[in-house]
């Protein structure tokens, strides 16, 4: 957390648990975001809270710190075993996220937390589930799949949260949703959060219809788009994207850059251009197994990979720190989309370019882009000088079949309250086999 994207508030000042406060000194956090600030206190006297914020201001840190301190300073019940709080995410991403920040930020809690999704490694999954977890993070269908088996109940959750609620309206999930809230405990015997990019009317109607008067926190920046995002635009003709984009990967000395296409094959076509050209590339998308992509990211993140190509499935719930470079190859086709790419770069108060190409295919998305920004952005035709002159053809890939992830299981942490150094490695499953189905097109996931 920058000292610009922080408040004068500081943790210590709250009056968290020990624990926390250890963990929160340990990984270098001393002050809070804007949402944070605001919001702690509310969920830390118990009461619900909505909050809505910018992409990337520490949403799930407010949320993750709210529930492990009410875990640890409530006694748990002897005749009930958990889980005690129950947070869910749309993405397998956001989940895997939501649950490193657990790991973190608990770390001196000895609580166990689960990550529960589709893609990978069902049977681990269900085993931790079955030696009991305080906290239970996961994506709708998994949670209501391993719910309908009795593999754990939802009668002692004291704790529910639901992140980025906006986008369980937009892939569909809200069912599943509905059907998970109507089985814990009445509202009024729960503490809840709900964060979301935005409170809409259709937001605000499910907070009211399942949480306890919940308090409206609103943080609204100054634009719609991250302020330290320096923002550009070629418009630029189909056949020249790819010498485009290669000349600009060149130009700009790009050291971590996500690039964003609309398509699953638009990804695969650019990736083997550009490993053809020397510059290492890979694909992340929604039907890749899932232990490929924590790979992947896992490199990405550790700098071991420069580029990243992308559909939307990474588009939400990912924070990898210092992506120096956010490129548009394709304008996407929903002008909210365009906010929640460009916000992979120049999170926490960093600083970041988001370079967008208006090709014959897709430029019809940009009036609508800007109009829901609010500025133009600016723009200039990519001349035949800007275009890599020496153009290699794409590198062949080998075409091969689809196969299952493998399995990772967690490992046995302290239980609730125990103040123990223990944590859990979230364990994976393959998908849904109940509920609301986990999406994996490239589009949504």
């Amino acid at each position: 957390m920058a000292e610009e994207h922080t408040t004068d508030v500081t943790f210590e000042s709250l009056g968290l648990h020990e624990s926390l406060l250890t963990g929160l000194n340990d990984a270098g956090y001393t002050h809070c975001t804007p949402i944070q600030a605001a919001t702690l206190p509310i969920a830390l006297a118990g009461r619900d809270v909505a909050g809505q914020a910018q992409t990337g201001t520490g949403k799930s840190a407010a949320f993750l710190l709210a529930a492990m301190h009410h875990l640890m300073t409530t006694p748990a019940p002897d005749d009930r075993t958990g889980p005690w709080a129950v947070m869910i995410a749309p993405t397998r991403e956001l989940a895997l996220q939501i649950h490193k920040d657990a790991e973190k930020l608990g770390y001196f809690t000895g609580m166990e937390c689960a990550c529960i999704y589709g893609g990978t490694g069902y049977d681990a999954q269900r085993q931790q589930l079955e030696a009991g977890v305080d906290i239970l993070i996961g994506t709708p269908g998994r949670v209501i799949d391993f719910f309908k088996q009795g593999v754990f109940d939802m009668r002692d959750v004291e704790i529910c949260v639901l992140d980025e609620a906006d986008r369980m309206f937009d892939m569909g999930f809200i069912d599943d949703i509905r059907y998970l809230l109507r089985r814990m405990p009445a509202p009024e015997k729960r503490l809840n959060m709900l964060f979301s990019a935005t409170l809409s009317e259709r937001v605000k109607e499910l907070a009211y219809e399942h949480m306890n008067n919940p308090e409206s926190v609103q943080i609204e920046p100054e634009q719609v788009t991250p302020d330290r995002v320096r923002q550009k635009l070629y418009h630029v003709e189909n056949d020249h994207k790819i010498g485009l984009l290669i000349a600009v990967l060149r130009e700009q000395q790009a050291i971590r850059t996500l690039i964003f296409v609309n398509t699953k094959r638009t990804a695969d076509n650019v990736t083997a251009y550009l490993e053809g050209n020397g510059i290492q590339a890979a694909v992340i998308s929604g039907d890749i197994p899932q232990n490929k992509r924590e790979q992947l990211l896992s490199d990405f993140e550790q700098g071991k990979l420069p580029v990243m190509v992308a559909t939307d499935v990474a588009a939400r719930g990912l924070h990898i720190p210092d992506v120096s470079h956010v490129i548009n190859y394709d304008l996407p086709q929903e002008a909210e989309d365009y906010v929640h790419r460009i916000g992979r770069t120049a999170r926490a108060g960093a600083e970041g370019d988001a370079i967008s190409f208006a090709c014959e295919s897709y430029v019809y998305s940009l009036p609508d882009i800007e109009s829901y920004i609010g500025q133009k952005i600016p723009a200039e035709m990519a001349d035949e000088g800007m275009i890599e002159p020496d153009l290699k053809p794409p590198k062949r890939r080998p075409a091969q079949r689809k196969s299952g992830g493998g399995n990772k299981s967690g490992g046995k942490g302290g239980r609730r309250g125990s103040g123990g150094t223990g944590g859990s490695n979230g364990g994976q499953g393959d998908s849904s086999q109940s509920g609301q189905a986990e999406v994996t097109s490239e589009q949504s996931e």
